[in-house]
């Protein structure tokens, strides 16, 4: 895609830093305070680009809670190419959350692979129940209440009451916060979120959080296309380690084997995967407390 670069030139930026920002930006006495014209050119420039570019995702054509939880989960840590390929078929097998409660953990699983990081699946599943069985059936809409249930924590929490109910919540996540250190801290090393979340407070649309987050995500994954990716500076960055021959691939190959053939035992799902016996026997066991496997004598099942 060919991006008009009145909305990501550097000069453009160094001219918005240069003019709103009084040349204190990055410094680690604090965040710069924003007056209320800095904050109407930082949005234009942010809603500017979202008018133009903005990505087509499709549970941003539904204001279902239960879907929108669903895109939160998924992509908590997986890409979002891979999410739009796997959410709409995930939607469409358990199209709302009673179905997803009425589903065995095997069904789960079977959807959502090659997802990765199962354990999401079960606590989407365990999730529905919770909900069904408290009677409403509805996805809360307090952060307080969603940050309950399983496998959701303050920050999806927040996102999913921004983007499912259009609250004006206040988070952070790695396209944001790319935002803010290219704007504001931009010769700033191990940037901390907490001198972040005070900018995203102060410049947050209160009205329409729904599509100012969106606007600040699709701008921040363009930035990590067009410039040296901006949160590699923030103290919270973690470089994703290889995944061949690591546990999250001996754990994928054994509940995709597992999935396809009932009841295996240890030493043939080695065999099956070529994973040594003592590294299945060692993820199994952390499969078995997470209640992902079960096992009855020696044989494996889900």
């Amino acid at each position: 895609m060919n991006h008009d670069t009145s909305y990501d030139d550097l000069s453009i930026i160094s001219d918005f830093r240069e003019r709103y920002c009084f040349g204190k930006i990055g410094k680690r006495s604090g965040p710069p305070l924003l007056s209320s014209p800095t904050i109407q050119s930082f949005r234009d420039i942010i809603y500017g680009y979202y008018r133009r570019f903005k990505r087509d995702f499709p549970w941003r054509h539904t204001d279902d809670p239960y879907h929108i939880l669903v895109s939160e989960i998924m992509l908590q840590q997986t890409q979002v190419r891979r999410v739009c390929d796997k959410f709409p078929e995930f939607t469409s097998s358990f199209p709302t959350i009673e179905a997803l409660a009425a589903s065995s953990l095997k069904d789960v699983l079977t959807v959502w692979r090659g997802m990765g990081y199962n354990r999401r699946a079960r606590y989407l599943r365990d999730l529905a129940l919770q909900v069904k069985e408290r009677g409403s059936g509805k996805i809360p809409d307090s952060p307080e209440k969603l940050a309950r249930l399983p496998g959701i924590g303050r920050t999806t929490a927040a996102s999913i009451c921004a983007f499912a109910f259009n609250l004006p919540m206040v988070f952070v996540e790695t396209n944001i916060r790319s935002v803010f250190i290219h704007f504001f801290f931009p010769s700033a090393g191990m940037v901390h979120d907490r001198e972040i979340i005070p900018l995203v407070e102060a410049t947050l649309d209160r009205k329409n959080p729904r599509s100012w987050y969106s606007a600040l995500m699709d701008y921040g994954a363009m930035l990590k296309v067009r410039h040296p990716n901006p949160s590699r500076r923030s103290a919270h960055h973690q470089k994703q380690p290889p995944f061949k021959g690591s546990r999250r691939q001996a754990r994928g190959l054994i509940l995709g084997t597992l999935l396809v053939h009932k009841g295996i035992s240890v030493k043939r799902l080695a065999a099956m995967i070529d994973v040594p016996e003592d590294v299945v026997v060692s993820v199994i066991n952390e499969l078995l407390k997470e209640e992902l496997v079960r096992k009855k004598g020696k044989i494996l099942y889900i």
